[in-house]
């Protein structure tokens, strides 16, 4: 289950860096990109957007035996 948080996380972050990349990219100050800014944010944001996914397809639910015999 930690796994599956972790993938989540991941995910939510290769988002948010795929987001500022994009937003980069579309602002572009003074008429010239900062292509150094959207390469980083977006190859990051890439690596943990498809770990995050990789993590969350490749982890299966362990179902726990609780039940209480009486």
């Amino acid at each position: 289950m930690e796994k599956r948080v972790l993938g989540v996380i991941l995910t939510l972050l290769g988002a948010v860096g795929l987001v500022i990349a994009g937003v980069n990219f579309v602002n572009r100050g003074n008429g010239t990109y900062n292509l150094k800014t959207i390469a980083v944010y977006g190859i990051i944001g890439l690596i943990f957007f498809f770990a995050g996914i990789g993590l969350i397809r490749n982890t299966r639910d362990v179902v726990k035996n609780n039940e209480h015999v009486s």
